[in-house]
């Protein structure tokens, strides 16, 4: 008798995780109080934008011009980061590595100050809406998106709905319910995921100039996860992977040097 009580008693506890699971899930994935705390000095030149959606929501954004001598014509780097950065840290991570650029940034929706409640769908919509209300304010204006994390499915997603110049990938994941099954092998993830997001979907057949980065060592988004966007993607132009985790990635003195050369080899396959 004592087994069967175990037995009911186990299958209770996986019953309350499993459901905990499902609730928080929004908040797991997008964790919009580390975020704010990720605060950067911007530089004076910095401009401030704002984005209103159809269903009334505020989305906020920065770009910060650039610095110095810069190519006319060069395209706008339009950042999108990971799912604890906000739009400061994005631009500020950017404009650190390309100083002679435009850069812009928003905060996702959900993400002070940008208002509503963050999901994968509505951050798909938004960075279309973003995007639109750019090229409509600066005409002739070009952009390569830059997505970091999970920020790569937000790039990929606009790469895959806009003209954009290029695109530039750093720790993308193929699909994010892969990446949940990888770490929650022992819960039911396709029915408890309600965020959806498959990038090998965005970028399969594109031939949009694309570039990968990958960490060896990434232990959020393993580089098993990033692996299946080489073959899917047609005009990969550039590929490096770096012996680094998911969050020293940045510091590692080969990241630089990788974000560069994909830019650059970007902008040689679009002819620029």
């Amino acid at each position: 008798m004592w087994v069967v009580h175990l037995m009911l008693t186990l299958a209770a506890l996986y019953a309350v995780i499993i459901m905990g699971m499902f609730f928080a899930q929004t908040w797991l994935l997008f964790p919009t109080m580390f975020a704010g705390a990720a605060r950067g000095q911007l530089p004076a030149s910095t401009q401030r934008l704002e984005v209103r959606t159809p269903d009334g929501e505020s989305l906020a954004g920065v770009r910060i011009p650039p610095q110095g001598a810069t190519t006319d014509g060069a395209p706008t780097l339009l950042g999108f980061g990971g799912n604890a950065w906000n739009a400061e840290a994005t631009a500020l991570s950017l404009h650190a590595l390309f100083p002679n650029r435009s850069i812009v940034a928003f905060h996702y929706r959900g993400y002070a100050p940008s208002s509503g409640s963050p999901s994968a769908r509505a951050l798909f919509s938004d960075s279309l809406m973003i995007f639109d209300h750019l090229v409509r304010t600066q005409v002739g204006e070009r952009f390569i998106p830059v997505g970091f994390s999970i920020g790569a499915a937000v790039a990929a997603y606009l790469g895959r709905h806009r003209p954009v110049a290029g695109m530039i990938l750093v720790t993308p994941f193929d699909s994010l319910e892969a990446v949940a099954r990888d770490h929650y092998w022992w819960a039911p993830v396709e029915l408890l995921l309600r965020n959806r997001m498959p990038t090998i979907e965005f970028v399969r057949g594109s031939f949009v100039p694309t570039a990968l980065i990958i960490a060896e060592r990434d232990a959020i988004v393993p580089a098993r996860r990033s692996a299946p966007l080489r073959t899917a993607i047609r005009n990969l132009v550039f590929e490096r992977t770096i012996d680094a985790g998911h969050d020293d990635l940045y510091d590692h003195p080969e990241f630089a040097e990788a974000v560069q050369g994909a830019l650059a080899r970007i902008e040689a396959a679009s002819g620029e």
